[in-house]
């Protein structure tokens, strides 16, 4: 017969609540009794199921995958995929699941992201940001379930979020070339209105015009983050001389695509064209040449979103938002001679 938290409450004398704190190590429960309750898992050798465990803490110790936004990531994406990476291993020593959210029918019959959450009694959501943010999103941030978002901003009081500082990542580019005596620099950026591009947009136009170094118009591009953006929008740059010193792209992967044009033309890099991306995905180190690029710290990234998630599923901590410091990395294709000090990485 199989055990339940019910009978192993009552071989040890206690209530199934104090099982389940100690199972959880949670509450304050004395030694005596923790050792009792111990002893007699130990030796009828009960292992606690999914829905017992769920209705004795009134915790799932599951947590939700939301790819956001009608124009949304998928799992091969570089960036995302590693800071999942380090999300899934950091809340799984927690103690935790991960459901992804899947099923499409939901969306199409009207039922919304927390009605899902209700349905599978999920502790938690973690929101992974795409374009033209659904209003369902919206919905979730405002409820009582505990949400963290990566790149999408959180309001709810619920709710935290944690993201790249991404106004210093075109700061860092541009005060770099500009210490080097670059001032023409074309700028290749994610969709016209996405958030994240035009962060990284508006900081590269303000820390241009700050510098005293030419903003011109039709070197401002607008792309899809994937390489064959990167590659259609350099060649529309490279479609009338005079080239720009520099390019730099808000992602690697539109960097390699405008690599692949450069070298098409006929051009080397960075001889003729320096260019630098952002991301600093594993392919950086493995184009010719080397793709210099502004790191994000993606395991940081990952492993705060899981931290974050797991206070507030606990009551914690309060709504919070966490900006991580980017690091600008030189390599090959962006090598400027007699540069200043920089941090070189192969």
């Amino acid at each position: 017969m199989k055990l339940t938290i019910k009978d192993i409450a009552k071989m040890a004398g206690v209530s199934p609540g104090t099982v389940s704190k100690v199972m959880n190590n949670t509450g304050s429960i004395g030694k005596k009794t923790k050792d009792k309750v111990m002893d007699v898992i130990e030796e009828t050798g009960y292992k606690p199921s999914f829905s017992a465990k769920s209705l004795a803490t009134k915790k799932s110790n599951l947590i939700g995958l939301i790819y956001a936004g009608e124009v949304n990531v998928e799992f091969n994406h570089p960036f995302f995929n590693e800071v999942i990476n380090a999300f899934k291993n950091a809340v799984g020593q927690l103690g935790y699941d991960i459901l992804i959210f899947s099923n499409k029918n939901f969306n199409n019959n009207k039922e919304d992201y927390l009605a899902r959450c209700k349905h599978f009694q999920l502790d938690g959501c973690l929101i992974i940001a795409g374009e033209h943010i659904e209003d369902a999103i919206n919905t979730l941030d405002q409820s009582d379930i505990p949400c963290v978002g990566v790149d999408i901003e959180l309001k709810g009081a619920n709710s935290s979020y944690v993201t790249t500082d991404n106004s210093k990542i075109s700061s860092k580019v541009v005060e770099y070339l500009y210490l080097n005596s670059i001032k023409e620099v074309a700028f290749i950026g994610g969709q016209s209105d996405s958030i994240i591009s035009n962060i990284r947009k508006e900081s590269f136009i303000h820390y241009m015009n700050l510098f005293g170094m030419s903003v011109r118009p039709h070197w401002l591009k607008y792309g899809n983050y994937f390489e064959d953006s990167g590659y259609a929008l350099m060649q529309e740059i490279l479609e009338k001389p005079p080239y720009p010193q520099v390019v730099f792209a808000v992602s690697d992967m539109m960097a390699l695509g405008a690599l692949k044009a450069i070298k098409e033309a006929g051009l080397k890099v960075p001889d003729d064209i320096k260019l630098i991306g952002c991301d600093d995905i594993e392919a950086c180190r493995y184009s010719d040449p080397p793709l210099a690029t502004v790191k994000q710290d993606k395991d940081k990234i990952g492993k705060l979103a899981a931290y974050m998630l797991h206070d507030l599923i606990n009551g914690k901590t309060e709504s919070s938002s966490v900006l991580v410091d980017p690091e600008l990395v030189i390599r090959d294709s962006c090598l400027i001679d007699n540069n200043v000090t920089i941090n070189k990485r192969g």
